[in-house]
């Protein structure tokens, strides 16, 4: 018999705040942009929808969302300062570092010098519609660690004068996670992170800085909601279906093969205890580390509120966690 998970599902943040350990990540509500003809979006976006579930993640307890510059050529944004404005009672994470053009919806390049930050941040806060940047993250994944410095220095400068009120590192690098993280005002490392990966060596730098641990990719980019046969193929709009050396889960807009075979032999596992598979990688995640805190994305209410509805059950208890291991190959 499965026993009761005893792991909070709340979290304290850098600013004394204990919240639900959950966000909503808003890369898909921002629709399409490319890079050339390489789409960078999810698809086309209804915006009145993308409102209604910010609303309805509210509503649920849901109080922290995370955008970013790019997503949509800053329309993602966008739709998040409509729905949440300058609300004190929510907490906004935004990233800077690669530029896009609004008008053409095309990526332009990858920027980290000061004047760009600072520039960066003064689109995002009138876009946001808010006085001040919660949490403002480096979204440049492998960018040079010594010249890192300077970046977060910026950020340090900005945090004195009140347009942000921390700073983290999108990255999933163990060493770039460790270069700031006694930093005054780093809190956060935005990673990658599901049951597929683990993240060890990077949650082990988290755990012992006493970071935040925000999980991109928590439903490994979709194929965990279980929402995909073999055949099922993305749009023409929608980055799973590019070439991209990252995208792993998808191959040609698919799922990747050996991606589905762990998917099967985990499965049941997953959706123990009356959860969807959905809520399953969640609570995976929960029962990972005390630092985790997951931002899957949605485009819909429905996926909003089966999100939420992970924060009912909890996390997954030691016993389902040690057979996900074991089926996994995993020590």
């Amino acid at each position: 018999m499965l026993t009761k998970p005893d792991l909070d599902t709340t979290i304290k943040l850098w600013n004394g705040r204990d919240i639900p350990r959950l966000g909503m990540g808003c890369w898909a509500i921002g629709g399409p942009f490319y890079a050339g003809d390489t789409p960078l979006g999810w698809g086309d976006v209804d915006d009145n929808e993308s409102i209604a579930a910010i609303d309805r993640a509210v509503a649920l307890g849901i109080s922290f969302f995370d955008t970013a510059s790019n997503y949509g050529a800053g329309h993602s944004e966008e739709i998040v300062g409509r729905a949440i404005g300058n609300r004190d009672d929510i907490i906004i994470a935004t990233k800077f570092g690669f530029a896009t053009d609004e008008a053409t919806k095309q990526a332009t390049g990858a920027f980290a010098d000061p004047a760009f930050i600072r520039q960066s941040v003064e689109t995002s806060l009138r876009r946001l519609r808010r006085e001040r940047i919660d949490l403002l993250q480096f979204h440049l994944n492998d960018f040079p660690l010594a010249q890192s410095d300077e970046v977060f220095e910026t950020l340090g400068l900005l945090r004195e004068t009140g347009k942000i009120d921390a700073f983290g590192w999108s990255t999933d690098y163990a060493d770039r996670a460790a270069r700031h993280a006694q930093r005054p005002g780093f809190v956060s490392v935005q990673h990658t992170m599901n049951v597929f990966e683990p993240a060890d060596e990077i949650v082990s730098v988290i755990e012992r800085h006493g970071l935040l641990s925000i999980n991109r990719g928590p439903l490994a980019m979709g194929l965990l909601s279980g929402k995909f046969a073999a055949d099922t193929a993305v749009g023409p709009k929608d980055v799973r279906g590019a070439s991209l050396e990252w995208m792993v889960y998808f191959k040609d807009g698919r799922i990747a093969p050996e991606f589905a075979a762990r998917l099967d032999a985990v499965r049941d596992l997953l959706m123990s205890g009356g959860r969807t598979l959905t809520q399953g990688a969640l609570a995976w995640l929960w029962a990972r580390s005390s630092r985790t805190f997951p931002i899957p994305g949605f485009r819909t209410v429905a996926q909003v509120e089966e999100n939420a509805g992970a924060l009912d059950k909890g996390a997954l208890p030691n016993e389902v966690m040690r057979e996900i291991n074991e089926v996994l190959g995993r020590a």
